[in-house]
């Protein structure tokens, strides 16, 4: 059997876990942004859900690494909106 070059290999589940991930956050920021009732409920619950997974299954170092640099913009989004709403306490640290 050869080895042929140059052919892409298709994306693993974990990687596809991953991206779905990612882009929930990321379209549950962009509701906040765009200030949509519940958004920063939306928010925290798919942080958390992607923390839950994180840990449930063996996450790679890439996405640890997106989750710890991405959660503190997000709990300071939710905050903010909790804060301008007057709804909530902010979160302790």
């Amino acid at each position: 059997m050869t080895v042929r070059k140059g052919v892409a290999r298709t994306a693993g589940p974990r990687h596809i876990r991953g991206e779905r991930i990612k882009d929930e956050v990321y379209r549950q920021m962009f509701l906040l942004e765009e200030r949509r009732p519940g958004a920063e409920m939306g928010l925290a619950l798919v942080l958390l859900r992607a923390w839950l997974e994180a840990d449930a299954k063996p996450a790679s170092d890439e996405e640890r690494d997106w989750l710890k640099k991405i959660s503190p913009i997000c709990l300071e989004m939710i905050e903010d909106e909790l804060q301008a709403g007057g709804t909530a306490h902010a979160c302790a640290q």
